[in-house]
Parts: structure tokens; sequence; C-alpha cells
């Protein structure tokens, strides 16, 4: 609740809009900790905090904050869709401090309590990967594992188990350190023959890869600078796209940010993209000594790889979106970090080879990988989702399993309605 007040505050949508102001954050800074922890809330030494209700309108309103709540931050909530000052930099800045610090007490009485060296976590506030990040990088616990559907989704989950176990008496098996969870990789798939199919009876121009070529072809596109959609294998389930119904693009390209925000995704230009990377390559690349399949924890890049740039107070945040900050600008984000999917043979191996020809081909062994959706909308399922948004968007090209489609041999895209009116923006 304490989050997502300062996401409505910060103009973006409760319940889904708070990794926007986790990414926001870094560009500004944490002048109101002091602010927050005077008048906002109580932090006990365990992590649990207790809020003054005066200044929030949860119980008595219709809004997460009231008029008390403004004056604090010199002024009403920032209208969804303006412009973001420095006064919405500044505030995301100080709540994912405050939100690190409670998740660092909590971590460490959670220690002391029970003298463990590994720790689980669930719940919305596990999907803020920058603080996984910091808690990581303490040290507090040897080794942290997060349930990919942490958030709402992940309730289901929990009741599917608790049949499983309390109903039906089945055992619990442990799983010696393997992650049993096998990539999220728990949805629908769809054959070659389906895709086939589909793509003849609408009358879709594709070619079908061969297996030998296929991953090949592919990174050579992505090399060329070329947006490519990628729907294969088993649906992802949780939040994050990762590598099954995904957009891929080159990390190393300066202008791949700006182009797949605002061509593709239609979102706010300041979000970051995330990267694949293979998972033996990591620490290559970032300062991450552990998997993170689940794209659930943030790490700085490689400090050798980085270019450090001396900030000016008085250059705006689209501003500050274009500089280029290391060999892979399109997946560093403004204080040099970035939110890390590692990929693995085992778990996806196609996308894996994928990496792994793109890392032949160029030397580096890291993407872009988005989720396979515009802005609002749901991330897809089935090819004709992907189709949808491939003819909607300004991607280049789009892989269904096999099958290869390039944007500028598909028939003319007769749906002239605007997508944004059948999704509310998030």
């Amino acid at each position: 609740l304490l989050y997502s007040a300062f996401t409505y505050f910060t103009g973006f949508k409760v319940n889904s809009g708070e990794y926007k102001l986790m990414g926001l954050a870094p560009y500004g800074k944490p002048s109101y900790v002091s602010i927050i922890k005077d008048k906002l809330l109580d932090i006990f030494e365990d992590g649990s905090i207790r809020l003054n209700m005066e200044y929030f309108g949860y119980l008595d309103g219709l809004r997460m904050t009231n008029e008390k709540f403004a004056e604090l931050f010199g002024g009403p909530p920032r209208k969804p869709e303006s412009e973001i000052t420095s006064r919405e930099t500044d505030i995301a800045a100080s709540i994912q401090q405050v939100t690190e610090e409670i998740v660092l007490k909590m971590a460490k009485h959670a220690r002391e309590a029970t003298d463990e060296k590994n720790i689980c976590l669930a719940g919305g506030v596990a999907l803020n990967c920058v603080a996984n990040g910091k808690l990581l990088k303490s040290g507090i616990f040897d080794n942290i594992w997060i349930q990919p559907a942490a958030g709402d989704a992940g309730g289901a989950l929990g009741a599917a188990l608790a049949v499983w176990h309390q109903v039906y008496n089945m055992p619990r098996v442990c799983a010696d350190g393997r992650d049993k969870m096998k990539g999220a990789l728990l949805g629908p798939e769809f054959s070659d023959e389906e895709i086939g199919d589909f793509l003849k009876n609408r009358g879709y121009p594709a070619v079908k890869l061969s297996e030998s070529e296929w991953a090949e072809k592919i990174a050579l596109l992505i090399k060329q600078e070329k947006v490519i959609g990628l729907l294969q294998g088993r649906m992802e389930f949780g939040p994050r796209a990762l590598g099954c119904r995904s957009i891929m693009g080159d990390a190393r390209s300066s202008k791949m940010q700006s182009v797949m925000n605002l061509k593709i995704k239609y979102r706010e230009s300041f979000r970051p993209f995330a990267p694949s990377c293979l998972e033996e390559s990591v620490s290559e690349y970032f300062e991450l000594n552990t998997p993170s399949s689940y794209m659930l924890l943030v790490a700085p890049v490689k400090k050798s790889r980085c270019i450090f740039i001396s900030e000016n107070a008085g250059i705006s945040v689209r501003e500050r979106v274009h500089q280029i900050r290391s060999d892979i600008p399109a997946v560093t984000h403004v204080d040099y970090s970035a939110r890390i999917q590692t990929v693995n043979k085992d778990t996806n191996p196609k996308y894996y080879e994928l990496i792994k020809a793109f890392e032949r081909i160029t030397g580096y062994g890291v993407i872009i990988n988005t989720s396979f959706n515009v802005r609002g909308e749901p991330i897809v399922c089935t090819p004709e989702d992907a189709y949808k948004c491939f003819m909607r968007t300004e991607m280049d090209y789009l892989v269904l399993g096999s099958w290869l489609l390039d944007k500028n041999e598909q028939p003319e895209w007769k749906e002239k309605t605007d997508w944004r009116r059948d999704y509310v923006l998030d």
C-alpha cells in the first residue's frame, strides 16, 4: 500500500505501474526520505511498518492519498501522461530508498530469527528487482530465490499447491538446490503444424526455417538492428517474458531503446529494457555471479564496459535517456544498472541457442528482451495475438515457432482502429 500510494501520486496506475516508479527512481535524488520517515510511517527494527493514516485515503476516500499528503510533496498528484518533472523523479528515488531499507531490515530479522542461510521471496514487493539486488549484495543470506509470479497471480499457484499437499496429502519434494519451476514455462504452446495451418488459412506469407538455420538467421537479423517478435515454446507464467513471448533487439545499439519504446511498445521513453544474457557469461557483462533466471535481480554493468558521464542537474529525463553509458547502451539504465535475465540451455534451449548464435556472430552473448505486447495490452499468448501485435507496431520480423515473417511481405493490415481504445493504458 505504501509503494502503491506513491505510484498513484506520481501519475502511474496502481497495481500495475509500480515497476515504472522503480524505473524512474535512478533519475532522481532521495530528497524526500526524511519527510517520508518523519511524517508517513514508522519503521521498526524487524522491518514492520506502521502508516500514519492521516495522509492516506485508503479508508475514508476513493484515492490512495489525500490533500495532506499532497501538501508534503509540494502540490497535487501528477496527472497521468503529463510531463515528468524533478519532483516525480525525486519522490521515486526517495520511496525506493525507504523500501530498500524496509526489505533489508525484514531480511536481517528473518536471518537472526531463523539462522537460515537461504531465503525465498514472494509478494508484490518481491518484484522490486532493485531491492532484490540490494538484498543479494548485502550478503544477509547466501542465496535468494524469488517466485517469478510473486504478485497476485502467484496466488493461483499457491491455491493449487495447498490443495495438492493438504487435501490430497501429496509429499513435498526438495529440489536439492535446483529450480523445479523450470523457467516458469507453464502456459500454452503451439506446434509448427498448428502455426503453419494458421498462416496458410489467413494467407500470411512466411518462411519455415530448418532447425540448423533458425538461431543463426534470427541472430543475423538482430545484428542488423531489426526488431523481432518471438513466440516459441510454452508461454511464461508471471509478469516477465523470458524468451518465449518476447520482443528482441540488439543491446549494443545506441538507438534501440528509443526505437523500441516509442515505435514498438508505445511507452514512456525513460523505461529501460532488460538484457537476456548467457548464464555462463553473465559476470563478463554485469556485477553478478549468480543465476537470475526470472529477470528479478538488478546489478551494475561491469565498470570496464561503462562510459561514465558527468551528471548535469539541468538536463531533462528525456535527454538523459539518450546518453550512451556503456557498450551495451540499450540495456544500461541511467544509474549504470541492468535488470538481468540469465538463460541456460536446459531451461530454454532454443532461446539459449539464439543468443549463442548472436555471440558467435558479434562477440556479445547478450540481447534485449522485452515482453511481447504494447503498453496496456496483455502479453501475447497465441499466434493470432502475436500477428496482431506485429502488424499494429513497427516490428520488422515475427518468429512463430520455426516460421519467419517479414513485415514488408505481409498483406495490408486493414484494421484501422486505434488499439489503445481496446485496452486501458497502464
